[in-house]
């Protein structure tokens, strides 16, 4: 039975191929992306100073999702390729070896929190109240982060053999009781203590562990071709070579964005809370726009991947095809969003009017660069699927890091130099801009 819906990967027609497995994590992209918008309305209803807590702890916590998702990804081309040229052996081995690196990832990430969480927000904190919440936040986040990783990596071993329906009903049904429990955690509904940012927090993690276990049930129970199964273990450091040869330069290509949103904060931030705030909301509705991308990235990398170990190129570039014509549609309702209602989209995070005005010009220069990231999704996703995720980084490294941030200390110098002119807060404003826009 598994043999045969492994052939399907082989055989059946690309389109179809990738309505089946792009369309469950597809759902669950959206499902999960109006999880971190919902989660930053309601948090917006505290305050101001709450949402920049939030927003200023986002770049940490995307650190962690890099890890876990780029080694994730890792482990999913890994194993489709062994599936691909039919070595089930170690494809088998690389699953229990995936779980110690969870396991490795999950203690090194504590340690690091405890270290560092408090230092790093004492740098960007301006206020009392916005250190002892962005603090609260994110240990809870951190110290807890086992789920995330043993919950990515059960995901994508999944993905790796063409089920996308279980990780894709796990991630709803974790987002859905995060939105349902932000509520209650943070206002204090039902009788519950009212936690604030403390309760978003401890919604989030509770969701992540439901998911995991949720796969961890799915995995132990279902017949499947991947075992885990330590008698047969067998400690092999090519495996683990293999892992990061395509999770590093992912994990580093999803942390440049963290890094890159740190920088900016500490510009941001020298302006005013606002401009961090806004900054945090764009961050949270442009998820909305690419989350279902990544989704159907989910659905092609095994596609890839396993026509890559069967050699057949046809297959890939058709695969590649329909993938950027689907994206390219995605991104275009991402532009006509953020260039005709972005008042409408900010009013749902209980924007002030100087927000309002600031942040509805930079999300219509920011819309500017969502139909070129179609592209670079898309073809970053085929060089993780062939093991080649090194190239998608250099990339990434050179628009980010060589010319995004350098450009953004000039500006910020020049702006200093006009203010002091006494030229109008235009220039202000267009120096944000510029800086959102380069996020892309």
């Amino acid at each position: 039975m598994e043999g045969t819906k492994q052939n399907h990967m082989a055989t059946k027609p690309i389109s179809s191929l990738i309505f089946t497995m792009g369309c469950p994590p597809i759902l669950s992209m959206f499902v999960q992306s109006m999880y971190n918008i919902v989660d930053s309305i309601f948090v917006a209803q505290l305050g101001e100073n709450a949402l920049t807590a939030v927003s200023l702890a986002a770049p940490l916590q995307y650190c962690l999702l890099a890890v876990s998702v780029g080694v994730g990804v890792g482990i999913n081309s890994y194993i489709s390729r062994n599936l691909g040229a039919n070595n089930v052996a170690e494809a088998n081995n690389t699953v229990t070896h995936s779980m110690i690196l969870s396991l490795v990832h999950s203690i090194l990430f504590i340690v690091l929190g405890l270290l560092f969480i408090k230092p790093f927000f004492r740098i960007y904190a301006n206020n009392n109240e916005i250190f002892s919440d962005g603090c609260n936040y994110t240990y809870i986040v951190v110290l807890l982060s086992f789920s995330l990783f043993f919950q990515i990596t059960f995901e994508k071993i999944l993905q790796a053999t063409g089920k996308m329906i279980l990780p894709t009903i796990s991630q709803i049904i974790g987002a859905l009781l995060n939105i349902i429990l932000d509520p209650i955690f943070i206002f204090g509904w039902f009788g519950m203590p009212k936690l604030g940012v403390t309760g978003a927090a401890i919604a989030t993690v509770i969701g992540q562990i439901v998911s995991f276990i949720i796969l961890l049930v799915a995995f132990i129970k279902h017949d499947s071709v991947l075992k885990l199964d330590l008698k047969l273990f067998k400690f092999d450091w090519n495996i683990i070579k293999q892992i990061y040869a395509v999770g590093i330069p992912s994990a580093l290509m999803i942390s440049i964005s963290s890094l890159l949103t740190i920088a900016l904060n500490s510009v941001l931030v020298k302006f005013s809370n606002t401009a961090v705030s806004i900054y945090g909301i764009y961050y949270r509705l442009q998820t909305f726009i690419t989350m279902p991308i990544n989704g159907l990235v989910q659905g092609i990398r095994p596609i890839i991947g396993f026509n890559y170990g069967a050699k057949d190129r046809g297959r890939i570039f058709e695969t590649l095809k329909i993938s950027l014509i689907v994206s390219v549609i995605f991104m275009l309702i991402g532009f006509l969003l953020f260039m005709f209602i972005p008042r409408q989209l900010l009013s749902m995070f209980n924007a002030s009017e100087n927000m309002m005005n600031l942040g509805a010009q930079a999300l219509r220069i920011i819309s500017l660069g969502f139909l070129f990231s179609a592209f670079s999704l898309i073809i970053s996703a085929m060089y993780e699927s062939i093991g080649k995720g090194t190239n998608s980084l250099i990339l990434s490294l050179l628009r980010q890091c060589v010319i995004i941030i350098p450009i953004s200390i000039i500006l910020y110098k020049y702006q200093l130099d006009l203010l002091e002119s006494g030229l109008p807060s235009l220039f202000l404003r267009l120096l944000l801009h510029l800086l959102l826009y380069g996020c892309f």
